[in-house]
């Protein structure tokens, strides 16, 4: 191989374009001639694949075939002429003369690149003169060819046509190679340069990105101006064409929307994740699988998470369904199917905490206990519907803690209080932005099991409104034969609640649906006797609100006639809870003495009460005597317990016997006042009454505190007791208190409430109590200790009420003799 020239050094310019050949810095149109004589007749041929060559420009070719390669290797002096001869097929591997296109260029080899594999060669050529290929002499080891020069066409000197023509090619190239990107300044300063005009088409020529076969077309044609002419049509043609794809391609780029944009970046950064240690999304979802297989619910319900799965892995990251799709998986995930805590059979240590926790509520614990034993015996049972009702501050709420406690089940509870909407219950369907499980759902992925102890508090203070009605929602919920399948709208899978042990509580059950009751055990938490109350005060509320003061078990001492007082003076309750506040305020009266250092007495004695709650608030409902004809005291019952309350006749003179009622009642309990009169008018023998005194004196009935509204018919007895006392003027029994309804045949009808009516006789001071003979069944059960002191009468006649109630006996000062003859006459 000849020795190369240290100072040929061609410089090659990248412009992601087609320009791969350049000028040379120094050429001009005499440097393309040759010495004939340094050729011979025969010249070695290599033959090109889809490359041509034209005069005047240089351009490198890798060589690789082996004839190739000899016919480089075979040159042995530098600046060495070879045959440049592109061939009409480039698949053909061994050409001949017919595989070789006619013309070719002598190129002039300016230097030779070897690769260390001796396999591969790149050879710079700059072409010199066209020549014709006339024949082939050698095939091997290289082509070798008989050949003649071919000489172009000039155009004229002072050709003004060309001159304009070649602007149009320089400015046509500039214009093509800009569509690539701003080529380098000494190419641009090279191409407008006029000093090699020839040269520059054969220069556009070898660079155009255009087939071999075109490209051979335009070194045949040996007019050097119709060359020129031929080429500028070529570079309008193929200017045109790529300003339309580049069109094509930028308005298909612009059709592409903001997602299709954050696809391939999602993509792009998918794969940058991958590469940092993985996708968090693919994470996501195999952590999604790998929960579903530790799962243990039905096969149902595993394919259709399978399914939602799926969704979520067809669905892009960005989309909004992802999200949604997400949080629904997981709330299925998380949710405890057929996952259950251990029950506590032992039966002592349950009724051990009932009873450390409540006092009293022996029914409640009674029907606990039992549900406990057939649990034990049994194995498996579904969980009771218990509904506790009764007066507020009784305990119901936090009976159901103990419950679970006792259970050893987990704890949760949901308030129903306002609750106007159906979706609260049921969920929200995903079609809904926002949607979300019902609050039943909500709570059983809170106690992370299958078997809690749920409450539902204030069951009866649900609403319903035009967005549904949740009571009747809830009848599938505490359904013992159908909460085994709840459908909840969001999950849309049936989640099994027949495991569940659900406690209601309700002030009031006559708000509550007829359906909802029957699918209900009704256990009545009506109130607590004053014992019962000292006794959790002692126990639970006064250590709770030390602690809760920052005060020291031994802070203070109350004893139990102390409590009693605050109980009858400073409370009117049912429960206990307006205790728990006068008791929270003496500590914090205690407190601030403890905080100062000031003295103080550790116990605390009725008389020092005025200085921790102040007056006293309330007097104790007491009965009040027998000496005025016309009163008698009943029994009522309110949402915060039982009251007795007093029905006072009087009678003016007056014609026409008008009746007058006041003390706010209600329309129930002004039919009961005039259904009494009429009675007292139809049986006025029976008393002693005479005809006309129902015409000449008016009655006036009147119910104390008349304030407070007042409504039901269990006054009816107590109602004509008055007014036959007041016609009669006789006394009325002393120490006695009735309740029952009566009907105008003179029948006593049975009331409710009985258990809280008579807690509220025995804190009056009440001996007897008169009831309807169908309420006997109510009194037996109710505690021997609540009705210790009490003697009760069983009456189904309105007759046998008078008949007790009334003595024979006259008040001190009865209507004179002279009033009674005029109502004779």
């Amino acid at each position: 191989m000849f020795e190369e020239e240290k100072n040929d050094i061609l410089r090659f310019e990248d412009n992601s374009g087609p320009v791969i050949s350049i000028i040379s810095d120094d050429l001009d149109e005499q440097d393309c001639n040759i010495n004939e004589g340094d050729l011979g007749t025969e010249i070695p041929i290599l033959a090109l694949r889809n490359t041509i060559i034209f005069p005047g420009t240089s351009l490198p070719i890798a060589v690789a075939r082996t004839k190739s390669l000899r016919a480089i290797r075979s040159l042995k002096k530098k600046k060495a002429l070879i045959g440049l001869v592109c061939q009409r097929n480039p698949e053909t591997e061994d050409p001949d003369l017919h595989d070789l296109y006619d013309i070719g260029v002598i190129g002039e080899v300016i230097r030779v690149i070897e690769l260390s594999d001796d396999e591969n060669v790149t050879v710079i050529f700059q072409g010199k003169k066209r020549f014709r290929l006339n024949s082939i002499t050698q095939q091997s080891p290289y082509l070798k060819g008989t050949y003649s020069i071919i000489d172009s066409t000039k155009a004229e000197a002072d050709d003004k046509e060309y001159e304009i023509l070649l602007d149009s090619i320089r400015d046509a190239t500039l214009h093509m190679m800009r569509m690539f990107g701003e080529p380098p300044r000494e190419l641009v300063q090279k191409l407008k340069s006029r000093n090699s005009t020839a040269i520059l088409v054969n220069y556009c020529c070898t660079n155009l990105p255009i087939a071999a076969a075109e490209k051979q077309e335009l070194l045949n044609i040996d007019n050097e101006k119709d060359r020129a002419y031929r080429l500028l049509m070529i570079l309008n043609r193929e200017t045109q064409m790529m300003e339309m794809k580049m069109n094509i391609q930028m308005r298909t780029r612009e059709e592409l929307n903001q997602q299709q944009k954050e696809y391939f970046l999602q993509q792009q950064l998918r794969t940058i994740q991958d590469e940092l240690g993985g996708n968090p999304q693919q994470a996501d979802i195999d952590e999604f699988k790998e929960r579903a297989l530790r799962k243990k619910w039905s096969k149902e319900v595993a394919e259709a998470v399978e399914r939602e799965i799926k969704k979520l892995e067809r669905l892009h990251p960005q989309s909004p369904d992802y999200s949604t799709q997400f949080s629904y998986l997981q709330t299925v995930l998380d949710l405890p199917w057929n996952e259950f805590t251990k029950d506590n059979f032992n039966l002592k240590h349950a009724q051990k905490v009932l009873d450390r926790d409540h006092f009293g509520l022996e029914k409640v614990k009674e029907r606990i206990i039992e549900h406990l034993a057939v649990l034990k015996l049994k194995g498996d049972l579904k969980s009771p519907i218990i509904c506790l009702y009764g007066p507020p501050g009784v305990g119901k709420t936090s009976l159901g803690k103990s419950v679970a406690e006792a259970l050893g089940r987990k704890y949760v509870r949901v308030s129903f209080g306002g609750l106007h909407d159906e979706s609260e219950i049921r969920g929200h369907r995903r079609t809904y932005i926002g949607a979300m499980p019902g609050r039943i759902i909500q709570n059983m992925l809170k106690a992370g099991s299958s078997n809690p102890v749920f409450v539902l508090d204030e069951i009866d203070k649900i609403g319903n409104d035009f967005r549904g009605d949740p009571a009747s929602a809830l009848l599938e919920v505490l359904d013992p034969e159908q909460n085994s399948t709840f459908h909840d709208n969001y999950l849309n899978i049936d989640y099994d609640l027949s495991k569940v042990m659900f406690i209601a509580t309700a002030n009031n059950i006559s708000s509550i649906s007829q359906p909802l009751l029957d699918r209900m055990e009704l256990i009545d938490i009506s109130g607590y006797i004053l014992e019962e109350k000292v006794e959790i005060a002692r126990r639970h509320l006064i250590p709770k609100q030390l602690e809760n003061h920052g005060l020291s078990p031994d802070a203070l001492e109350i004893p139990k006639k102390t409590i009693e007082k605050i109980i009858d003076g400073y409370t009117r309750e049912s429960g206990v809870r307006s205790l728990d506040k006068e008791l929270a305020k003496v500590m914090r009266k205690l407190a601030l003495k403890v905080a100062t250092k000031a003295n103080y007495n550790k116990s605390l004695e009725i008389q020092d009460l005025p200085e921790f709650l102040g007056e006293q608030k309330f007097s104790r409902d007491e009965y009040q005597g027998n000496e005025y004809a016309g009163v008698v005291t009943g029994l009522a019952w309110t949402s915060v317990g039982g009251e007795i309350l007093f029905i006072e006749t009087s009678l003016s003179k007056g014609k026409g016997g008008k009746l007058t009622l006041t003390g706010n009642l209600g329309d129930v309990m002004k039919e009961s006042a005039m259904l009494a009169l009429e009675y007292l008018r139809s049986h006025n023998q029976y008393l002693g009454i005479e005809d006309k005194a129902f015409e000449n004196w008016h009655v006036h009935l009147h119910v104390p505190e008349g304030a407070i509204p007042k409504d039901g018919p269990s006054a009816g007895i107590t109602m004509i007791t008055s007014l036959a006392s007041a016609f009669t003027q006789r006394k009325v029994r002393a120490n006695l208190a009735m309740t029952g309804e009566i009907t105008l045949r003179g029948k006593v009808l049975p009331v409710g409430g009985i258990r809280e009516k008579i807690l509220a006789a025995k804190r009056a001071g009440i001996k007897e109590i008169i009831l309807c003979k169908e309420n006997q069944k109510d009194i037996k059960e109710i505690k021997d200790s609540y009705l210790k002191g009490l003697k009760f009468h069983f009456v189904s006649d309105i007759k046998e009420v008078l008949d007790i109630a009334l003595l024979k006996d006259k008040v001190k000062n009865p209507i004179d003799l002279k009033v009674k003859e005029e109502a004779k006459m």
